[in-house]
């Protein structure tokens, strides 16, 4: 019986995972199908009470083995490939999210030229060596903050050097009920401003911590409407423990899936 060459053997398989790596990759000029990833987003998250930007993204769909988001015919800005019994196994779903510097770091300005608006791709190779991918588009465009935030008809807002008192924090007692005006254009000095908004959510954060050192978190999410000026959030009366002591925040995010973060001074909750 004629017996191939080790040599040759290996020469095949480089040559047969080569071949299967261009196509699954979407070389350009490639006749193959691709499906697509159930959801692929990629976007910024702006904290406009600490002065600070992210990237990040959510990505999920049929069990993969490498994943690699990048511009439109750029460079990969990541590149995921799974080992192991991870990789046979596969992933199907991946968040992330970038460090995020203060302004004084890393300018705003200097932050978006690292990450231009445009399409980005989204590619996966799935388990049995399928394409997936994905488009979606990164913008510049950064919701407003929430304005005029109460909690129980009080001002909790940082002063303007951003500080908040440390000590005699303000009690609050029940019903908890935080009010904030509708966003309705980007931001006023970051990105593309002033342009109008397609808000998709709001998200009201309750962060609490006790004595005991428990932290108790809660989150009530809002779907706008556009007739709406100012919106009105009543917490659930059995999250508040007595001498807990904690702060809120407002999530607004836009139709980009970009968002921002307002945050209050901390208070202090006294059961009545």
């Amino acid at each position: 019986m004629k017996r191939t060459n080790p040599m040759v053997r290996g020469l095949a398989a480089l040559v047969s995972t080569l071949l299967m790596a261009t196509v699954a990759w979407g070389i350009e000029g490639g006749d193959e199908e691709e499906d697509e990833f159930d959801v692929a987003e990629l976007f910024f998250e702006l904290n406009d009470t600490d002065g600070d930007l992210g990237i990040h993204a959510l990505v999920d769909g049929d069990p993969w083995r490498k994943m690699r988001i990048r511009p439109d015919d750029g460079r990969s800005m990541l590149d995921i490939r799974v080992r192991g019994s991870l990789r046979r196994q596969g992933l199907t779903e991946i968040f992330f999210e970038s460090a995020e510097p203060t302004f004084d770091e890393l300018a705003p300005e200097a932050f978006f030229a690292r990450f231009p608006a445009g399409e980005y791709e989204v590619q996966g190779i799935t388990l049995d060596y399928r394409l997936l991918e994905s488009d979606t588009d990164l913008t510049h465009v950064i919701p407003a903050p929430a304005g005029n935030v109460l909690v129980n008809g009080v001002d909790l807002s940082p002063d303007e050097e951003g500080e908040c008192e440390e000590e005699d924090l303000p009690e609050i007692g029940n019903p908890v009920v935080v009010e904030f005006d509708a966003v309705t254009e980007s931001h006023p000095e970051l990105g593309i401003s002033g342009v109008p908004v397609d808000v998709l959510r709001y998200r009201v954060v309750a962060e609490f911590e006790d004595e005991d050192e428990n932290v108790f978190v809660t989150n009530v999410d809002l779907v706008p409407d556009d007739e709406t000026e100012r919106y009105s959030v009543t917490l659930p009366p059995e999250f508040l423990v007595d001498g807990a002591e904690g702060k809120f925040e407002i999530l607004v995010r836009e139709n980009s899936f970009n968002q921002t973060a307002t945050e209050t001074c901390p208070v202090e909750f006294v059961a009545d």
